[in-house]
């Protein structure tokens, strides 16, 4: 089967970025794949939190979800929107990711577990936890074909979560994101590549790219990575654009039975002790 990730440039209004969203969700359609990611905050990418109030909408009876459910369904694939903000009550927003049938209804949502509050030397604070509420729940469901485990950016960062994906039967794991240029530049090919080998899984890694409305630039580089940790499909940073690759499923039940580091995991106990680092004695061979 054939899966794409769609790098997208969002903006500060849902109507262009959903613009976007259907170009390239048509293109990736057209070469034949029948699953499509989108980035992170494919909806709207805000200059802040006020920004984020004037154009996001609550769950129920959104016109934003509504329309890419439409997008799906015209074009009869699976669409995951790799997440938009989502308003409620308390004054805060869920960063959601919602999965997309072929005929348009929702299969899955997930709420980003893990919050990005920062400091990046030379760039503002970082605080995602002021304008949203993190999520608590992992999330595997049925994609076409084959079990899909969802994530958000950030969760990236925590191989605990993409283990217990896996553990719970996810063979394709879906990154979307919004990165950082110096984050990107620095780790965001290694950790992908780390999850995919850790876990056996493919990986799918829809990202942001480039200079945005809202004063940012994201890194880009969306990738799609094979179970034994090889890039087989990836972009560059500049802007929109479609990665395609052709899966096979039994890459994965290759990749764990040649490493079985899932099935060898052990749990254990841990001991710290609080008197101090232990110095250890050795016989001086040196001449």
């Amino acid at each position: 089967m054939r899966i794409a990730a769609l790098q997208m440039n969002s903006g500060t209004q849902p109507g262009p970025n959903l613009d976007q969203l259907e170009r390239l969700a048509g293109e990736a359609a057209a070469e034949g794949a029948s699953y499509l990611l989108s980035p992170e905050v494919s909806v709207v990418f805000a200059e802040n939190r006020d920004g984020l109030k004037a154009v996001a909408g609550p769950w129920e009876n959104n016109p934003d979800i509504a329309r890419v459910g439409g997008i799906a369904s015209r074009l009869g694939v699976h669409l995951h929107l790799g997440s938009l903000a989502v308003a409620l009550p308390d004054g805060r927003f869920a960063n959601r990711s919602v999965l997309f049938r072929p005929d348009g209804s929702i299969a899955a949502t997930y709420d980003k577990i893990h919050l990005f509050d920062a400091t990046l030397p030379g760039l503002r604070n970082y605080r995602e936890s002021e304008t949203y509420a993190g999520g608590d729940s992992a999330v595997v469901t049925d994609a076409p074909g084959f079990s899909l485990g969802m994530t958000i950016c950030y969760d990236v960062r925590f191989p605990a979560l993409h283990r217990a994906l896996a553990e719970a039967g996810a063979q394709v794991i879906a990154v979307p994101a919004a990165f950082t240029v110096p984050t990107g530049e620095a780790h965001w090919e290694v950790l992908l590549r780390a999850r995919a080998i850790e876990t056996g899984s493919w990986v799918i890694a829809a990202a942001q790219a480039g200079a945005h409305e809202n004063g940012r630039s994201t890194w880009g580089h969306s990738m799609i990575i094979d179970p034994w940790g090889r890039v087989v499909a990836a972009l560059g940073g500049d802007g929109p654009g479609v990665a395609i690759a052709e899966i096979e499923l039994s890459a994965v039940e290759d990749a764990r039975a040649r490493v079985p580091a899932l099935a060898n995991a052990r749990r254990f106990s841990l001991t710290v002790d609080a008197s101090g680092p232990q110095v250890v004695a050795r016989e001086d061979v040196s001449a």
